[in-house]
């Protein structure tokens, strides 16, 4: 059963950064591409970064493009998202999935900036 558990958000004032993790199990990690999507209060599941799984390609949304960077560990079977200049509208609930329409995705972690 593929399981996958986030961590890492928080409340953080504009400029801010933070580093979400998501541990997998349950399914061979390091052969499958890996994404994060988001969803903020009263809209739809939003798409934000995929990485392959050698980590050799890398792809953003253009809203966070220059912001965020995706990375992954294939040993310790966790990918990570590091958030810099954190803004309001990055506010959502963040899921890590494997697939970038969400599939798989665990419970998600809360991510509030504000001042």
């Amino acid at each position: 059963e593929v399981k996958l558990v986030e961590s890492g958000g928080g409340t953080v004032q504009p400029g801010g950064s933070l580093t979400l993790s998501c541990v997998a199990s349950g399914f061979a990690f390091h052969f499958w591409q890996m994404s994060w999507v988001r969803q903020a209060p009263g809209k739809g599941l939003e798409w934000v970064s995929d990485i392959s799984h050698d980590s050799g390609r890398t792809n953003y949304a253009d809203s966070v493009k220059g912001r965020f960077t995706i990375s992954r560990d294939n040993a310790k079977k966790t990918v990570y998202l590091q958030m810099n200049s954190l803004k309001s509208e990055d506010t959502a609930l963040y899921y890590c999935a494997t697939s970038s329409d969400g599939q798989n995705r665990g419970q998600g972690t809360q991510v509030t900036v504000s001042s």
